[in-house]
């Protein structure tokens, strides 16, 4: 049964689903629940990058492939997705646990954005790519109408690497390990240190590379909260 909040956030993205079960999944955090959102955000995740990828690809046909990865990356990266999140007040839905009820989860950027991919992830379950790639197009349509493909992206490694240089600090130390999981799909997990921080962070990523960038992104996001 969807709840009256829920079925205003269908309303913000133009969807009814067939099966609502698949949208409680999606707002459903691992701390709430055994059957939460990881999977479907693993999902999510994919699609959004392809979505996004071509959508780049037909907008820039000049711009060569590592300008193209360049700009997707600053779309599907965490901070976007949270920005998306709140603009869709996910934190109004969101289903947490008591732990994460009591610190403030629903304001929190990796549990948004996670979010965000899961539902994507969802929507692709319930009516296929068909409904999917509307919905990222809506989601995205000012972010991708606003690029100036002759501006120079940088990555959250690359904005990292900078920063400390420019502050003349040593460079990041990146760890990635290949997590276990129940279904058999591959999940890594970075670790990020930094003589700015006190702690080791870590992000999961469904590639090394995407764990590594989404622990740079929340490097980055503890950083510029300290300046």
């Amino acid at each position: 049964m969807i709840t009256p909040r829920q079925t205003v956030l269908c309303k913000q993205l133009e969807l009814t689903f067939n099966d609502s079960a698949l949208l409680q999944q999606a707002l459903t955090h691992r701390s709430a629940a055994s059957i939460n959102n990881e999977r479907l955000e693993y999902l999510g995740d994919a699609i959004l990058s392809f979505v996004i990828a071509e959508a780049l690809f037909s907008q820039f046909p000049q711009a060569k492939e590592g300008k193209l990865s360049r700009l997707r990356a600053s779309l599907v990266k965490g901070v976007t997705l949270a920005e998306i999140a709140r603009e869709l007040d996910l934190g109004e839905v969101l289903i947490l646990g008591p732990g994460e009820l009591k610190s403030g989860g629903y304001r929190r950027e990796s549990i948004l954005a996670d979010t965000v991919e899961a539902i994507l992830g969802a929507v692709y379950l319930d009516s296929g790519l068909d409904a999917a790639k509307p919905l990222i197009l809506r989601l995205f349509k000012e972010r991708l109408s606003s690029i100036d493909v002759n501006e120079v992206v940088k990555d959250a490694k690359t904005q990292l690497q900078e920063l400390l240089q420019s502050r003349q600090h040593p460079l990041p130390i990146y760890s990635v390990k290949e997590v276990r999981t129940t279904n058999n799909q591959p999940v890594f997990e970075a670790s990020c240190q930094v003589n700015l921080l006190k702690k080791v962070v870590v992000a999961q990523g469904s590639s090394h590379r995407k764990a590594e960038q989404k622990s740079a992104e929340r490097v980055l996001t503890l950083i510029e909260g300290k300046l």
